[in-house]
């Protein structure tokens, strides 16, 4: 059980350590994985930056993820969920395209004048605050996959043992501070999973924020 988001950030930082976890840059998922990637990344000694992505809900149901896709236009799409709903071609690439740009309009606004990091041949700690599907989060592998990253490794303080698995595919490393076998949300694992603002989140990205 962890306090809050950045209680979880320093936990999931002891076990990094502790496997010996080297990065050149930390990739914070907006929004509840912000304060949680700050002390990791001040833990590695690395700047902390974002990877953006945005679900892609079923014609039915926004909330049920049929893909993501990131702010460079990566996308994961879940085939078997797809066909079940039978999801036409032109809604899958509709939604896909207005995910893409409000993705990269939540990337501007995160780095407002600074230009995205440099990927290419890096060693890369990707962090959210936890692992329940995995859309965003496939889609945020793929997109630092295809700029080049030498290395990346997934981060989370808490996720589903099912996905976790499932994503060593996606990753050269998957690391959880816990994965209970009966998981079923994020939320349960924290004693305050309180929604976290675009201001808060971005405040996590000040070079000064401590991990206290």
């Amino acid at each position: 059980m962890f306090q809050e988001r950045t209680d979880a950030g320093g936990q999931l930082a002891d076990v990094l350590d502790q496997d010996d976890v080297e990065a050149d840059i930390v990739l914070g998922i907006p929004r509840g994985g912000l304060p949680v990637a700050r002390p990791v990344a001040n833990a590695l000694d690395v700047p902390l930056d974002i990877v953006a992505a945005s679900k892609i809900g079923a014609p039915s149901n926004s909330e049920l993820a049929i893909g993501a896709v990131a702010s460079d236009g990566s996308s994961w799409l879940n085939d078997d969920l797809i066909e079940q709903l039978n999801v036409p071609d032109e809604y899958i690439e509709r939604v896909r395209e207005r995910e893409a740009e409000n993705a990269r309009q939540k990337a501007d606004q995160y780095r407002s004048d600074r230009d995205p990091p440099e990927l290419a041949g890096n060693r890369v700690v990707i962090v959210d605050d936890g692992l329940a599907t995995g859309a965003t989060v496939r889609a945020c592998l793929r997109h630092v996959d295809e700029a080049g990253a030498e290395r990346v490794v997934l981060a989370v303080p808490v996720g589903s043992p099912d996905v976790i698995e499932e994503l060593q595919t996606d990753a050269d490393n998957v690391i959880a501070v816990e994965s209970p076998p009966h998981f079923s949300a994020v939320g349960e694992f924290y004693e305050q999973f309180g929604q976290v603002s675009d201001e808060e989140a971005m405040a996590y990205l000040d070079d000064e924020q401590s991990s206290s």
